[in-house]
């Protein structure tokens, strides 16, 4: 039984540091015109960074070019291969033949791994991708364990299988959608998408017995959303996953805060951790627990258990998680105190949380005190006003740099 890697989005620099922290043993990233999250903060000099504090802590990092390119973006996608390959990233995420071509020609030392938007699903489909240069196959997010069982047993022997396990679900399959182009005129193959899918719509259906007359389906007075599907998790299923042979086990949201990175990175790291040192003592519940400390719109298992599941779609259309929110990130400590830069309102007497690296269970404490950053005075609150507030306060742990906090809302 071998350890899976776990592997993480990083939408910015300080995303990538926060996800190695909590337990990510490598990170996906992209430029932001050639993947899929063309609003994700990572640019060119964060990336230099990323991959340069990657390696120097035995880390990964994965870049993705995984638009369905048209032809007048290749010239930008083989200098962007060149500087890849002169940065030695340690893979490139590919979802279209033609540039996976060009990735082969430009950057020649870096490794292919073929996108879940190439929609393999068979071990037909990933010797194809394996005879054309790709080292690694990430597996469509609709197949079901007995299906990657079949194509990890199958693959050619030499070919690293990846595989979702936690994120948003795309309503298009493997997430190849117009909708977004259609409606928005945004497409989600060019990375920007609209997220058309969570929009709520008004739905009219024609009467059978009179042409012509529209009746509305009607969920609430707010309309339905009939697109918006539940969020995946398989916490629970970590078991199964790592005796399945997949190499490697992602988790989705290059978009998201620190705070979710943290909370559900340390979640699956505790978990694998766990497993693989006590395969008979595994209780999913306590890493779950900590997973729905974050925003989600409920979650699923999609396909993996069965391929009939229906407990797929969220019809309310909302995230929820009524009870915690992100309260601050660490950033130095000053004699007894902590400097922190705040995320939302803390107030004296707020019920906190320390997410601390490799422990699945949280530090609690009680906020009693908070100093000003310029004038050391106490302070009874402090609200968000400004890019990198600070505040002081005092931790009941010695913590790092880096650690994120939580705030229990009242």
């Amino acid at each position: 039984m071998k350890k899976p890697e776990l592997l993480a989005p990083a939408g910015s620099f300080e995303k990538a540091k926060t996800a190695f922290l909590y337990g990510a043993d490598a990170i996906y990233a992209g430029t932001s015109s050639l993947s899929l999250r063309t609003r994700a903060e990572m640019q060119d000099d964060d990336l230099v960074n990323t991959i340069k504090y990657a390696h120097e802590h035995g880390k990964k990092v994965y870049t993705t070019i995984n638009i369905f390119a048209w032809d007048d973006r290749y010239e930008e996608i083989k200098e962007q291969a060149k500087i890849l390959n002169e940065l030695k990233v340690d893979g490139i995420i590919v979802a279209d033949g033609g540039v996976v071509e060009i990735i082969k020609e430009y950057a020649p030392d870096v490794d292919i791994h073929i996108s879940t938007q190439a929609n393999t699903v068979s071990y037909h489909s990933s010797k194809f991708w394996y005879n054309n240069g790709a080292k690694r196959v990430i597996l469509a997010r609709e197949l079901s364990k007995n299906q990657i069982k079949e194509i990890v047993e199958n693959k050619p022997k030499d070919l690293e299988t990846e595989m979702f396990i936690h994120g948003a679900i795309c309503f298009s399959y493997s997430g190849r959608c117009f909708l977004s182009d259609f409606l928005s005129n945004r497409s989600a193959n060019l990375g920007d998408c609209a997220q058309s899918c969570r929009w709520a719509y008004n739905v009219y259906v024609e009467e059978t017995n009179n042409p012509g007359k529209l009746m509305p389906v009607e969920a609430d007075e707010k309309g339905t959303y009939i697109f918006s599907s539940r969020d995946l998790c398989l916490i629970k299923e970590i078991p199964e996953i790592v005796n399945l042979g997949v190499d490697s086990l992602k988790i989705e949201g290059r978009l998201k805060t620190e705070y979710y990175l943290a909370t559900v990175i340390n979640a699956y790291r505790n978990a694998i951790d766990d497993y693989m040192a006590n395969p008979e003592s595994y209780d999913y519940t306590k890493y779950l627990s900590e997973i729905e400390k974050t925003k989600t719109r409920g979650l699923t298992t999609f396909y993996f258990n069965y391929r009939d599941n229906k407990d797929i779609q969220d019809y309310s259309g909302n995230q929820y998680n009524a009870n915690y929110e992100f309260g601050a990130k660490i950033i130095e400590k000053e004699n007894e105190k902590y400097i922190v830069e705040i995320k939302n309102r803390l107030q004296v007497g707020d019920t906190l949380e320390i997410i601390v690296p490799n422990k699945i269970i949280p530090i609690e404490f009680k906020l009693e005190e908070l100093w000003d950053i310029e004038t050391d005075d106490k302070i009874d609150y402090i609200n968000p006003g400004k890019v990198n507030q600070k505040v002081k306060m005092k931790l009941p742990i010695e913590a790092e740099t880096g650690y994120v906090i939580r705030r229990k809302k009242s």
